[in-house]
């Protein structure tokens, strides 16, 4: 698999929650949870479950970062 994103981080399925269009996957990744939205067609594709391992992809562009 080739990326143009160069922030991957490996992780394991910790939950996943469907929608009626998207499904919130949540990844622990070294004690810090990544959560992510895609479509649920992807989420069958990639059969993503609790306790399968998986990679986050983060592309710097796409970050936000927010305070309180």
């Amino acid at each position: 698999m080739k990326l143009s994103a160069r922030n991957v981080f490996a992780g394991k399925v910790v939950k996943v929650t469907e929608g009626s269009v998207n499904t919130e996957v949540t990844l622990d990744v070294g004690g810090v949870k990544i959560v992510s939205i895609i479509t649920r067609e992807s989420a069958k594709t990639l059969k993503l479950k609790k306790g399968v391992k998986a990679y986050a992809v983060v592309k710097a562009s796409e970050v936000l970062i927010g305070v309180d």
